[in-house]
């Protein structure tokens, strides 16, 4: 490869995914939008200089686990090779530490921030958590606010879509109330 950075849609149980990468890895993540124009609106948003292509073997086989997850498949993201170039120290060390949490395993913002060295620093963990790159590679939608309680969620559909996430791991955080507001499975 190049050294460019290259795209790529792929759809899974949960709607339109996207993901970009250079040769030095996965650099981000989509999950899915309203729709897959909005899928691809947004990731081009994230990955603006990268172009579309097909995906070479490493990275086609990340969109084969995402798709297997997605279906509600058990599967470990921690050895995929990241591209995490312009992310600051801090923000780094704490995607490490998130990635050391498993599958249907949650940690509190709190939690995170002492396993980093860093007690006090839940709101810089929730601001890394907002600006992950890879969603679910990196898995923000395990790390909960104080009390177990789901905190935000900056993908499409918020808390919701956070909920979705974690159910596929078999974990189940509060009941949700009716709002009149759309289903996770009438958004995503």
């Amino acid at each position: 490869m190049d050294g460019a950075m290259h795209h790529c849609l792929f759809d899974t149980d949960l709607g339109p995914c996207g993901a970009a990468w250079s040769e030095r890895g996965l650099a981000r993540f989509q999950l899915p939008e309203a729709d897959r124009r909005a899928t691809e609106r947004r990731l081009k948003l994230r990955a603006p200089v990268s172009s579309a292509a097909a995906p070479p073997r490493g990275i086609a086989a990340v969109i084969t686990d995402v798709q297997r997850y997605m279906a509600g498949e058990r599967i470990d993201f921690s050895a995929v090779a990241l591209d995490l170039a312009g992310v600051a120290p801090f923000y780094a060390e704490i995607y490490d530490a998130a990635r050391r949490v498993g599958w249907g395993e949650t940690a509190t913002y709190g939690e995170l921030a002492r396993r980093v060295g860093a007690p006090g620093a839940a709101r810089a963990v929730g601001q890394a958590m907002a600006r992950n790159p890879v969603a679910v590679i990196i898995p923000c939608h395990r790390i909960l606010a104080s009390g177990n309680k789901v905190g935000g969620f900056s993908a499409f559909g918020g808390a919701f879509s956070k909920q979705k996430l974690l159910g596929l791991e078999g974990v189940r955080i509060g009941a949700r109330k009716e709002t009149g507001q759309l289903s996770l499975s009438e958004r995503w």
